[in-house]
């Protein structure tokens, strides 16, 4: 049976990479590899940039009310294939199926608590804060954000962020573990299905060099990183 080279989410398409260095998934039960894992260039990572950049433009400008709806969309999917996405962390991760399924839970209610999100970007005016002055304070989103993730949460992890970046207007690029990549494939296939303007979501795979491309590019305005 072939053993299937997972793609990149850019602009809104799966684009496989140009790269020819690849690493292997397996299942840490079997040893069984169970597919490969492009290792992206930096190349491929700026143009993944870019396209969030621009994308950016646009959902900036996307009221809070619509913002929030695409979370409310996204949690229906995420319940939909729950067990899918509780079961893929047994095969590539190898955690047991009852705490596969507590991390999917955990996951999914970060994205619920999202939904709320753009109502804390109200802001405020306050009159006379200091003699003769008067204080205004407005939140706006203000770019690109990335997130390098973990191996030990592959859907909580980038679940601990994402929600948030989307749903106060920012665009996302995750980078997820060469570890456990399949997790991220499936999660973007949910991702893909909710109404995102291209390049609003991104995804690269990739090890060191993907990762200093993402934390050097002046377009990406603050990284989620987990780890010691």
């Amino acid at each position: 049976m072939a053993i299937e080279t997972l793609k990149n989410y850019i602009d809104g398409e799966w684009v496989a990479s140009k790269s020819e260095r690849t690493s292997e998934v397996r299942n840490p039960a079997t040893a069984e590899v169970i597919a490969h894992v492009p290792l992206s260039t930096a190349a491929e990572m700026n143009a993944a940039i870019e396209t969030a950049h621009t994308a950016f433009q646009e959902w900036r400008e996307t009221p809070p009310y619509a913002r929030a709806r695409t979370m409310f969309e996204l949690k229906r999917l995420l319940e939909d294939r729950f067990e899918e996405l509780a079961r893929i962390l047994v095969q590539e991760h190898g955690k047991i199926l009852d705490e596969a399924r507590g991390e999917v839970r955990r996951a999914i209610e970060n994205v619920e608590v999202a939904a709320g999100v753009p109502s804390l970007m109200t802001g405020y005016n306050m009159e006379d804060v200091a003699e003769g002055i008067d204080e205004d304070c407005v939140y706006q989103p203000v770019g690109v954000f990335g997130a390098v993730t973990p191996f030990n949460f592959p859907h909580m992890v980038p679940l601990w962020f994402l929600p948030y970046a989307v749903a106060c207007g920012n665009t996302f690029i995750l980078k997820p573990s060469e570890l456990c990549p399949m997790s991220a494939k499936v999660l973007y296939e949910i991702l893909d299905e909710v109404d995102f303007p291209p390049g609003v979501v991104t995804m690269v795979h990739g090890d060191k060099e993907t990762v200093d491309a993402l934390l050097e590019h002046p377009h990406v305005k603050g990284i989620s990183f987990v780890g010691s």
